[in-house]
């Protein structure tokens, strides 16, 4: 072909493509006007309009997110389920992705909702069916309200799923061919939720720093840690103090996995005792702790015990106590008073179980109150059922990652939780022996401890890594993850990387090379 003929032919072609394109751009945006006559049931949609790139802005904090060009849709469900969904207007990578809240949500997830529509996905997030109060943890708004608490709890992530999905179809005119959930914290609980009581809603399941025990955590953790530090006030630790202590567990345990890197690689190999950091009598300075102090570290590493000797919820374990945001934010707070754990547990006793705005943290009795708790509100809260042969059969995967020094929620509950999932496959499956049933719950639920990281991110450790391209490589190619990468940040660097293991295995150095770097390390059972 002269080169004439060949050059308009390639003219021509690029204008049917640039045509094709524009009517296809045309098309989604009729599309998304069209989605507010979508029925969907005991759901109504008041917004769907399409948000030109890089111009949304976060309602509230009026702070611009840089965001491809998108349809956004917005509703409620009954009684007062607001969600938004999202749906890329090009390059949608054909999946859904459903992303959770943290603490006692009330809010649209938008920053989760961000990354989940620049990777492609179409997405969407639920305020769990009520308004965030004006404090951390405010729980107000459940004050004899056991319909908002069933909402909380699992029903609003559920239809806000269902209905994402019918919107994702009616727009694209197809359904997704994979969905996805990713979450921590609370989204932990929520993504254990769906895991146990939804099983079909998702293929896949990020569930990170799980709080899926709640009734138990808040009694057992929340509760117990402020407890601890103020039935007697002079118990309290002053944040300046922590970094004493942070040294000290440093000092005794870092190099048990033979480097001393400021990381804790295990920290139920840790033996520090609190006591070796008493003050000299007289003495009170931030290089020491006093008795009583000491007595509230003790308490709060061993978790509390019912009446039987049970411990009714994992303490928490040595390791990043003096990192920033860790201790000084959730066990000790600024001055007493102020912690997250404290606002936790009074806000989820006070409206959730007793609903008494008088009710007191220093009045609870840990046998009959939480059985109390449990029978009220329990079946509507707690993602704690270890039964995921439901999950298994449907062919999804579930990954769960914990922080080892996660100052919230205590990493050993992660773990107890997935032995509990490994007896129920080892009854199931009449498996000889437990190795046999630990690989078969890993061929569908692999669980990832994270040294050094504090709650979902933060700590000494690495705490940057990418599940989800791991978990679609588990759920479209059949590639289970045997490792993740997980990268230490700062400052816009990266400083250190280090592999994360499949539980039990952790990773061992090979003896050469940087310990800064990953591929120096392999993932083996100690």
């Amino acid at each position: 072909m002269p080169k004439s003929k060949f050059a308009k032919f390639l003219l021509f072609v690029s204008l049917i493509s640039a045509s094709s394109l524009a009517n296809a751009q045309s098309n989604l945006r009729s599309a998304c006007a069209q989605l507010t006559n979508l029925i969907l049931e005991d759901t109504t949609i008041s917004v769907a309009q399409v948000v030109k790139a890089n111009s949304f802005r976060t309602p509230g904090l009026n702070s611009s997110i840089a965001l491809p060009e998108f349809c956004r849709v917005i509703g409620v469900s009954s009684p007062a389920i607001n969600f938004e969904v999202w749906l890329p207007m090009t390059e949608w990578n054909g999946k859904y992705q459903g992303v959770g809240n943290g603490g006692m949500a009330g809010t649209i997830s938008y920053g989760a909702m961000a990354a989940a529509i620049r990777r492609g996905y179409a997405t969407a997030s639920t305020d769990t069916g009520h308004k965030a109060g004006p404090i951390p943890f405010d729980a107000s708004w459940a004050s004899g309200r056991q319909d908002l608490i069933e909402d909380f709890g699992h029903r609003s992530l559920h239809l806000t799923t269902v209905n994402a999905k019918q919107v994702t179809k009616a727009f694209y005119r197809s359904p997704p061919n994979h969905s996805y959930y990713v979450g921590c914290s609370k989204g932990g609980q929520q993504g254990l939720m769906e895991a146990q009581r939804y099983p079909d809603d998702f293929d896949g399941i990020i569930a990170g720093d799980p709080a899926n025990d709640w009734t138990r955590f808040y009694a057992g953790a929340h509760l117990w840690y402020s407890q601890a530090m103020l039935s007697d006030e002079e118990a309290w630790i002053q944040p300046a103090k922590l970094p004493a202590l942070g040294d000290a567990v440093n000092a005794a345990c870092d190099a048990i996995d033979g480097i001393e890197d400021g990381i804790l690689q295990n920290p139920l190999a840790c033996n520090f005792e609190p006591a070796t950091l008493t003050c000299p009598a007289g003495i009170d300075n931030n290089s020491c702790l006093t008795p009583k102090q000491v007595s509230a570290v003790e308490k709060i590493w061993s978790g509390v015990k019912d009446f039987s000797g049970k411990v009714i919820y994992p303490g928490l374990v040595p390791g990043g106590e003096a990192a920033r945001g860790s201790w000084s934010t959730w066990v000790t707070g600024a001055e007493p008073y102020k912690s997250l754990h404290w606002r936790g547990g009074e806000g989820f006793f006070r409206w959730f179980v007793f609903n008494d705005p008088e009710w007191n943290f220093r009045d609870f009795d840990f046998d009959n109150d939480l059985t109390y708790a449990l029978d009220k509100v329990g079946p509507a809260v707690d993602s704690d059922n270890p039964d995921l042969r439901a999950l298994r059969d449907n062919g999804s995967k579930l990954i769960v990652y914990h922080g080892w020094s996660d100052p919230d929620i205590s990493p050993v509950a992660s773990i107890n939780y997935f032995e509990e999932a490994v007896d129920i496959i080892a009854d199931d499956i009449q498996a000889p022996n437990y190795q046999v049933a630990l690989d078969s719950t890993q061929d569908f639920y692999r669980l990832f401890m994270v040294p050094g990281m504090a709650h979902c991110s933060g700590g000494p450790g690495p705490d940057s890594f990418d599940a989800l391209s791991a978990l679609e490589d588990w759920v479209e190619r059949d590639i289970a993850p045997e490792s993740i990468v997980a990268s230490k940040i700062i400052d816009g660097e990266t400083v250190r990387t280090r592999p994360l293991c499949v539980h039990p295995a952790e990773a061992i150095y090979n003896g050469n090379g940087s310990t800064d770097v990953a591929e120096n390390f392999s993932c083996r059972v100690p």
